[in-house]
């Protein structure tokens, strides 16, 4: 056991002396969260550019019950925290406040938007229905991204309104109930209409929840969600970075000179798998200490931060060593952990929300550390704790173990580490 620890802190001792690697391990995660922070408003210094007080213009060209309908959306009570919607009659201004930063997005609902899908009395339903038209600010993606989901929620909810009034229509004249030319036929359509635009009988647009514990109340950190997920993205070359000094020794020599010493070849694996594992902790504590530090992130409960940790820096090691055991050379080894590192980060969620993802995409992210990480560290960001951390910590221990394990039986079968 003293020859495997020994062997451990050995690397670890390498690894933090390697300029090039402390810049992947840690500059880099620390950089692009910081980046992150400051595109979603958390270091802006004005929450407006944020999560909360987004400021979005509105031009209702409409003046029907829907585009009311869609006014009354923004300026809704659930969204006061949220939005900051301002009102306005010209396309022009509306795109100019955009345009010089001053918005997150415009929303234009055109004249004819109501008229279109509730056809007046006696008026014929055209063929086109119009469309509301978003402007949105590339400076500001996700307060962008905030407006264009409550904006499409709305759509989907009058789509579905209009097609379901137009159906329950239909059922009504082929039961012979109604006429093609009756009056009733134009009624019940306005009335649906109006059920549709007033919102009544419906569950509100838009909630925002948040997670009580306590007395106090726990408010989602969007650096709590980014910090873990650049720290788990880069974890992938850290552990990748560990399993290259294997190849490295060989190529130099150093492993055959140590297996002729009274060591085996478990004690050198043993080794090297807790440098690696070791090195890992290393990292992601250093990450959740800075940023914790100079940023006050908040990470959730401690025991559960500790057991999460401990638990993904362990599934990261099996892919780890799995990616050593395939690769042939350093050199091969350290371009095939980039790219697991860059695919896993990607798929994992480190830079997109991956239930925008589709459905089997979603399950095949779940090979990779990065999801379940992202998934215990987000529970813990809202209020969780590690009670409620049981399915992402046991999948990233049976994932470390089942990886070490093929790992083992392509080092035997390679004899990368034999006499």
């Amino acid at each position: 056991m003293k020859k495997i620890i020994l062997i451990g802190f050995k690397d670890v001792l390498l690894v933090f002396r390697d300029p090039a690697a402390l810049v992947m391990m840690l500059l880099a995660p620390f950089l692009l969260t910081v980046g992150m922070g400051f595109v979603t408003g958390r270091f802006s210094g004005s929450t407006s550019s944020g999560l909360s007080e987004i400021p979005v213009v509105i031009v209702n060209l409409d003046g029907g019950e829907l585009g009311n309908s869609l006014v009354s959306v923004f300026q809704s009570a659930e969204l006061d925290e949220l939005l900051v919607p301002t009102v306005l009659s010209d396309t022009l201004s509306a795109r100019q406040l955009v345009d010089e930063d001053k918005a997150a997005a415009a929303v234009i609902v055109p004249a004819g938007f109501t008229a279109s899908i509730i056809p007046a009395a006696g008026q014929d339903p055209g063929s086109e229905v119009m469309k509301i038209n978003l402007y949105l600010n590339p400076g500001r993606p996700t307060s962008a991204a905030v407006v264009q989901s409550i904006v499409d929620e709305f759509v989907g909810r009058v789509e579905l309104g209009r097609v379901g009034g137009e159906v329950a229509i239909l059922q009504l004249m082929k039961n012979g109930l109604i006429g093609q030319d009756s009056a009733a036929l134009r009624a019940a359509g306005e009335l649906a209409g109006k059920d549709l635009a007033s919102g009544e009988n419906s569950q509100p647009l838009i909630t925002l929840n948040k997670t009580s514990q306590g007395k106090g109340t726990v408010d989602f950190d969007i650096l709590a969600y980014m910090a873990p997920g650049m720290a788990l993205m880069f974890l992938m070359y850290t552990v990748s970075y560990g399993g290259r000094s294997i190849l490295v020794e060989r190529s130099l020599g150093t492993l055959p000179r140590l297996l002729v010493s009274p060591t085996s070849t478990t004690q050198v694996l043993g080794g090297k798998v807790l440098g690696i594992y070791l090195t890992g902790l290393a990292q992601i504590a250093i990450l959740i200490a800075a940023s914790t530090t100079l940023f006050q992130v908040r990470w959730g409960d401690p025991l559960g931060t500790i057991v999460l940790v401990l638990a993904a820096v362990f599934g990261a090691t099996g892919w780890g060593m799995l990616l050593t055991a395939v690769s042939r050379t350093s050199g091969q080894a350290a371009n095939v952990g980039t790219t697991v590192m860059l695919i896993f980060g990607i798929l994992g969620g480190s830079f997109i929300d991956t239930s925008n993802l589709p459905v089997w995409l979603q399950w095949v992210s779940k090979i990779t550390p990065n999801a379940w990480g992202l998934d215990g560290f987000s529970t813990l960001a809202t209020g969780g704790s590690l009670a409620d951390l049981g399915a992402p910590v046991l999948a990233l221990l049976v994932m470390g173990a089942a990886l070490f394990g093929a790992a083992v039986l392509l080092f035997n079968r390679s004899s990368i580490v034999e006499r």
